[in-house]
């Protein structure tokens, strides 16, 4: 709610004020009074006020003399005048000052509450304007961080961008880390960290996850410097899940981009361990190493066997792989355990060719799975399903996680005002760019796909229920009945009575 402070000399008018105005109808709040400027200022000091309605005229401090402090405590400040002086010098004084309307006492109610309600309605759109450019320039930093981090923008580009934005990338080096977490205030926490440590900057990247880069002139010191920051963020997620990988760190060469894709891989070994602070990449390679020191796993014909979707090689490839390791020397269920979550994590990374996105619980679930085995057979049962379950998903072609959740998000509330404006700040991911990939996945528009996913419920409503026509068209997120019977005969061919009368 908005909070109002109201400040006259006259105990009387205050009482009024509190009495003949229904304050929350508008979403106000009074919050304090006081009967001079003075008195007034120093509760305004410790008290936030959206609106102040002052009178003009009062010992100690005037109204005019409150409004241009009050002013430097927020700058945002409105202010509404009430004043027994019809005196043009106060007026032009008052409109010099940005007040929202200058009222005579006695006081008329009917002006009153239509200045109230238009400073209330000033309020909210500058409230809509800000968050909207806000989270503009929030899409626009994920996204140019993101291209910058992927190399997939041109110096040229990314210069104008950076500078626009603000950003720092003029160190020489920099480490990214991938935090993963169904947390939502993560977000703000992130947001919050980028804005007071210099060198650190925040985006989502495709997939959902938040991604922090550190930029570094000293990796020594201030890859410690970086940890730090992320248990104190992990310490403010209380008893949250959120699971925190660090990348390499690499210099701002060629191969500056290996930290983010070294940050995403080590990212996959968090459940191999027990329950880490962090995973670090150089941990995972050592991880690796021990797995290729067991057993030489040829990786090249795994990736053929994903790329061709052929589940019958990939499942002999693993028959012959496990019954070497069985019989390696020196092999223990740890070592096994290891190789197959090696296994399973070098496919997924096998998909960057081919649909990366696929089947995004399928290193979770099967690894999962291959922890919880207690032979060997269980574990190549569970590799088996995983990696079954991942070529499944190609052949289906499965969408993006981002297209997967706007899509879960119709199925289960078709009926309420949906846009890609709408959804895209939900889901983070800018309104252009997000119809542009749903259309890439679905192969439909946005409206297309919504517009016929709610006749299909329409259809069926129309089957099984004697509901009226223009009930089914409210129940299905049509509050127009002539459009809802435009889309219906685009989508079926026939009026929503001729279709009823045909069953």
């Amino acid at each position: 709610m908005y909070k109002v402070f109201i400040v006259d000399d006259e105990p009387f008018i205050i009482e009024g004020l509190y009495d003949v105005v229904d304050w929350s109808k508008y979403g106000i709040e009074i919050v304090g009074h006081a009967e001079n400027g003075r008195q007034a200022l120093d509760k305004m000091m410790i008290i936030p006020v959206d609106i102040l309605i002052t009178d003009i005229s009062m010992p100690v401090m005037t109204g005019l003399q409150l409004i241009e402090e009050a002013r430097k405590l927020n700058r945002n400040l409105k202010v509404i005048i009430l004043s027994g002086f019809d005196d043009f010098a106060y007026l032009k004084e008052g409109m010099r000052l940005g007040i929202e309307n200058y009222l005579l006492k006695p006081i008329n109610l009917k002006e009153l509450e239509e200045t109230i309600a238009s400073t209330i309605d000033k309020m909210n759109n500058a409230r809509r304007e800000m968050r909207l450019d806000e989270y503009d320039m929030n899409i626009l930093r994920s996204n140019i961080l993101y291209r910058w981090i992927t190399d997939r923008i041109e110096p040229e580009e990314l210069n104008e961008r950076a500078t626009l934005l603000g950003l720092n990338l003029n160190m020489p080096y920099l480490m990214v880390s991938i935090l993963r977490a169904d947390f939502p205030p993560l977000e703000t926490m992130l947001r919050d960290l980028m804005e007071r440590e210099p060198g650190v900057m925040y985006f989502r990247d495709n997939d959902g996850d938040h991604a922090l880069i550190f930029m570094m002139r000293d990796p020594d010191t201030e890859k410690a410097r970086a940890v730090r920051l992320l248990q104190q963020v992990r310490e403010q997620c209380y008893d949250e899940e959120i699971c925190i990988s660090l990348g390499s760190v690499q210099s701002l060469g060629a191969n500056y981009p290996d930290s983010y894709l070294h940050a995403k891989e080590a990212q996959e070994y968090y459940l191999l361990l027990e329950q880490p602070a962090y995973v670090d990449y150089v941990d995972v390679q050592l991880k690796k190493g021990e797995a290729s020191e067991s057993y030489n796993v040829q990786w090249p014909d795994y990736a053929k066997g994903i790329a061709a979707r052929d589940k019958a090689a990939l499942f002999r490839l693993i028959d012959t792989d496990f019954e070497g390791l069985r019989h390696t020397q020196g092999m223990n269920p740890a070592i096994l355990k290891s190789i197959a979550v090696e296994m399973v994590i070098r496919l997924k990374l096998e998909l960057n060719d081919i649909q990366y996105t696929a089947a995004p619980d399928f290193v979770k679930n099967t690894v999962h799975e291959i922890m919880e085995s207690i032979s060997i057979d269980d574990l190549i049962a569970a590799v088996k399903g995983g990696v079954g379950g991942l070529v499944d998903s190609l052949t289906n072609d499965v969408k993006s996680p981002v297209i997967q959740q706007i899509l879960h998000h119709i199925q289960q509330r078709y009926n309420e005002d949906l846009s890609l404006k709408v959804l895209g700040a939900q889901y983070h991911i800018h309104p252009v760019y997000l119809g542009h990939l749903f259309h890439k996945e679905t192969g439909d528009s946005f409206t297309e796909y919504i517009n016929r996913f709610r006749i299909d419920r329409a259809k069926e409503l129309l089957r099984t229920t004697p509901m009226k026509v223009q009930d089914i068209a409210k129940q299905v997120g049509y509050w127009e009945t002539g459009y809802f019977y435009k889309q219906f005969k685009k989508f079926v061919g026939v009026s929503p009575r001729d279709f009823r009368g045909m069953l």
